[in-house]
């Protein structure tokens, strides 16, 4: 019997919801790749702010399809809409074998730099310490995530409010610091010995994983009480305030630091933090930081786990029976969420956060893009579809949202074919589950 879900989400929580989904680890750690891509405070601002323009034009356009089809599920069910089976079936695979995994895995890394940086122990010299802090973090959440969600959902609400508190204590007195470290905005250019195209290409590719997740609030589409009016404004509105924290943030960062130094330290933000506060107030701050990151977290595998189960539920994966298995007591999908807990724990050992974090934005990015190929497919071969919200200045920041999604994955088969290459591999093993598992249902 399939349960009727209730419309209880309003706009402030879908905005709240857009806001905390993305603002996450990325703002934190993220400035070591984008200033070790570009070599400059000016292309690594321009990289923040076009990651940012880039993202709310997303934004505006798969907001069409949210609206149009609001249903839980979100990117899934817009991709099945309009190309088929296929491409849904491979967009739930690399969320399940990719996506989810490598975000706990790199964000479990991200917490074992960080706590190991809090005790004085150097990221480079304790490598193994760090993955076990990792992995240890990630199975914590994991079993805590078992016993409910209202125990996971608590954790969500403190962290919330713990990533808010460093973001503003660094806006505020790093903009305010008396510092004499100079940093120009124009002339905008890459570093030295980097072109500028292919420096603003691996920038843009590390801010995306830091404004990543805002495709996430469709999935609650269906639970939201006016969903076609909300919704848009909540990914607008939001998108648009995250943005603005990141480029500020940013400039309270170069306002302490050089672009070099960010690029040379695993722990920006920290750094930042000491220099602003001092040895104890940057400690303080850096806990604030670790929380925030645990939080981060706490999300993807609460999120995560709900994917396999969903495609399980629907008969779609091998041993569905055992992927669709729930706790007796807390109704969790305990299964799925070992299934992609160890896959994050085998990744953690194989990659860093750097390199895991470009692989599943260059494959989520192959997905967003056809998401807003979608949105001009469905006006031609649909145009009696309600479109309660229809994006702005169409079909320009359609055209813009597909071509700045080309840039992104051409850029990276370019610059990191390696990385490009496993992305590619890993969503393709999917090809051979879908046609085996269409062929048992057949017969």
């Amino acid at each position: 019997m399939q349960n009727q879900l209730k419309k209880e989400i309003g706009f402030f929580a879908a905005l709240t919801t857009v806001v905390g989904t993305v603002i996450g680890a990325g703002v934190f750690f993220k400035p070591t790749a984008v200033y070790d891509s570009t070599g400059s405070a000016s292309l690594g601002l321009l990289a923040w702010l076009i990651g940012g323009i880039l993202t709310i034009i997303a934004g505006l356009t798969a907001a069409e399809l949210s609206a149009a089809i609001p249903q839980t599920g979100g990117m899934m069910a817009y991709l099945k809409r309009t190309y088929g089976n296929l491409t849904a079936f491979l967009l739930g695979w690399a969320q399940t074998v990719i996506y989810f995994p490598a975000n706990i895995a790199a964000l479990a890394i991200i917490f074992g730099t960080q706590t190991a940086s809090l005790f004085g122990y150097s990221a480079d010299d304790n490598k193994m310490l760090i993955v076990v802090i990792a992995a240890a973090t990630a199975i914590f959440l994991t079993l805590l995530n078992f016993l409910g969600a209202k125990a996971a959902g608590g954790i969500q609400t403190i962290a919330t409010i713990c990533k808010l508190i460093p973001l503003a204590l660094i806006i505020l007195f790093g903009l305010l610091h008396d510092s004499n470290v100079p940093f120009q905005l124009f002339p905008v250019e890459a570093g030295p010995e980097r072109t500028f195209l292919t420096a603003l290409g691996s920038g843009l590719l590390a801010t995306m994983f830091a404004y990543d997740g805002w495709i996430l609030v469709g999935n609650i589409a269906g639970e939201m009480k006016n969903p076609k009016k909300d919704l848009p404004k909540a990914i607008i509105l939001g998108l648009s305030a995250v943005m603005a924290v990141y480029l500020l943030i940013n400039v309270a960062f170069l306002t302490v630091m050089t672009a070099g130094s960010l690029a040379g330290t695993n722990t920006p933000a920290s750094d930042a933090a000491e220099l602003i506060f001092g040895s104890m107030g940057g400690k303080l701050v850096s806990i604030g930081i670790l929380i925030s990151v645990f939080g981060s977290i706490n999300g993807y595998v609460m999120t995560g786990m709900r994917v396999p189960y969903a495609m399980a539920m629907e008969n779609k994966l091998p041993y569905s029976r055992w992927f669709a298995k729930l706790s007796p007591r807390s109704r969790v999908p305990y299964n799925s969420g070992l299934f992609i807990l160890a896959i994050a724990i085998i990744m953690m050992f194989i990659g860093g956060f750097n390199t895991l974090t470009d692989m599943l934005v260059f494959v989520i990015w192959i997905f967003y893009t056809m998401t807003f190929a979608a949105v001009m497919i469905l006006r031609k071969r649909e145009p009696e579809l309600v479109r309660p919200y229809k994006v702005p200045l169409y079909p320009i920041l359609p055209i813009i949202a597909i071509a700045g999604g080309l840039f992104i994955v051409i850029n990276t088969l370019f610059t990191q074919p390696v990385l490009a290459m496993w992305g590619l591999g890993m969503t393709a093993l999917g090809l051979p589950v879908y046609f085996g598992m269409r062929k048992k249902h057949i017969h």
